[in-house]
């Protein structure tokens, strides 16, 4: 077994631990008399990190092109341990376990802790439906256990092989993260983003700490774990079972259940702990109403507010960027909408044993409480504004003048520049903005305060500053009335 933690050491420090270390101990076992070698592999191997694995086994060849250093040097170390099979009576055979993880882990555990206090760990990328093989920590060493003594009675069956080594309970993905971070007290991932969108957002990271120098990012490792959280990667474990006679002994439920109490004194911080409370609101989905607007403005469903998104999109194109007046758009849109729905209503009761479904006329009713609430809601609005009016007609509401001039005013300028570009802002900064303030709200809480703040003092020091002012300017405007 090589060191785990080689991320963030270079490319010549890896190549020595690895694959000089693992020509070292095959030395050594040799000119010891060694009689039996076991070399702790990874699954990785024969992932190429761009397409699923489901329910792989031996039979598949390794990939020998990885997008990072560390499974190509373990390849190559994987190689030399199997090809030293059968010399000077050495025997010889690799374990290659699933995504370890328990007390101990210096890896996925801690990465998925590190997103959580990051506030990174609501997210769930892609789909969600990706499955993956785990395998706890115990399991590997009962494994090492099997296959020693596996080459000492069925020798011929065992030695120069490599066998997969899971806890043969594949679940997704994402349900094994929530399972851990919620043993932690932490919240469950919620938010699904698109894969294709993290992946160039790593990229961009990526190309930005380049251009800027900075040493300290990992791009290897954030891209391994991206790969591995958007991808299925189910092994079959038939081979170990029965060759070298694996099988747990532990279960992936009471695995994750001791790795969640062995790292549960990382997340012992209240303030982390109430930053993660999924229970507690955000100020903007307080904001939104906690309803249908907040779901799809917050990207709870991302095929819904895609959707929706989409739908808006092509809206501001058909009214507002295809040059056509309001009149003449909206009768092409209802043109367009009659001819589809009498196109659907003469389609046979079935095509080609596709059952066409009709669409049900209560589709087009709206109920008479719809139609009330509607009716309150603007007699309301309107009876509202009415009031307004006759405060300002008074003359004794100063708040209420302000608020209405700086209204007109903002609306002068928005209608003072073009339609098309303040829709199209409001657009992109209505499926933007919420979004970004709930992830970084902390963060744009504390940068509006100390803005805030600031203002305050600089208008404590102008005040201050203003007698100081006004009296020089009159002294010095004395002086020369006298001179003259």
């Amino acid at each position: 077994m090589e060191a785990e933690d080689l991320w963030n050491h270079d490319f010549y420090y890896c190549y020595k631990i690895i694959v000089q270390g693992a020509k070292n101990v095959i030395n050594a076992c040799r000119e010891c008399k060694v009689g039996k070698l076991i070399y702790n592999s990874s699954a990785d191997l024969i992932f190429d990190g761009s397409h699923d694995i489901c329910n792989g086994d031996e039979s598949l060849p390794c990939y020998w092109k990885f997008e990072d250093a560390l499974s190509d040097l373990k390849a190559h170390a994987e190689a030399l341990i199997l090809f030293a099979n059968n010399i000077d009576g050495l025997l010889t055979c690799a374990l290659r376990p699933s995504n370890v993880f328990g007390p101990g882990d210096t890896q996925l555990v801690p990465f998925l802790i590190k997103l959580a206090k990051s506030g990174c760990a609501k997210f769930i990328i892609g789909n969600g439906e990706n499955m993956s093989d785990f395998t706890y920590s115990e399991n590997v060493v009962h494994a090492h256990i099997c296959a020693a003594e596996a080459l000492d009675s069925r020798m011929i069956s065992v030695a120069g092989k490599a066998y997969f080594i899971t806890n043969l309970e594949p679940m997704k993905f994402w349900e094994f993260v929530s399972l851990i971070l919620e043993g932690l007290g932490c919240q469950r991932p919620f938010i699904k983003v698109p894969a294709r969108m993290v992946w160039y957002v790593l990229l961009f990271v990526k190309w930005t700490h380049e251009k800027l120098g900075i040493k300290e990012y990992n791009h290897s490792l954030s891209a391994y774990y991206f790969r591995l959280a958007s991808h299925t990667r189910t092994f079959n474990c038939t081979a170990a079972q029965k060759y070298i006679g694996y099988s747990p002994v532990v279960s992936l439920d009471d695995g994750i259940a001791l790795t969640s109490d062995a790292f549960s004194n990382l997340v012992k911080d209240l303030s982390f702990m109430s930053c993660t409370n999924f229970e507690e609101q955000s100020k903007v989905d307080k904001l939104l109403g906690s309803g249908k607007v907040a779901d799809i403005l917050l990207w709870r469903d991302e095929k819904k507010t895609f959707t929706y998104f989409f739908a808006f999109a092509m809206l501001f194109y058909w009214f507002l960027l295809s040059g056509r007046t309001f009149a003449s758009s909206a009768a092409k849109l209802l043109l367009l909408i009659t001819t589809i729905l009498y196109g659907y209503g003469i389609l046979p009761a079935q095509i080609s044993s596709f059952i066409v479904r009709r669409m049900s006329v209560s589709w087009f009713e709206i109920s008479e409480t719809v139609v009330k609430d509607s009716v309150i809601f603007i007699a309301y609005q309107w009876n509202r504004g009415v009031y307004n009016v006759r405060l300002l007609a008074r003359g004794h509401d100063w708040n209420k003048f302000f608020k209405v001039m700086s209204s007109l005013y903002f609306l002068k300028l928005i209608l003072s520049r073009s339609m098309t570009v303040v829709v199209g802002v409001a657009l992109v900064f209505s499926f933007t903005a919420f979004f970004v303030y709930e992830q970084y709200e902390s963060e744009i809480d504390g940068l509006g305060k100390l803005l805030l703040n600031r203002m305050k003092e600089s208008k404590r020091l102008l005040m201050r500053s203003l007698p100081e002012t006004a009296e020089s300017f009159l002294q010095n405007r004395g002086i020369l009335q006298r001179e003259r």
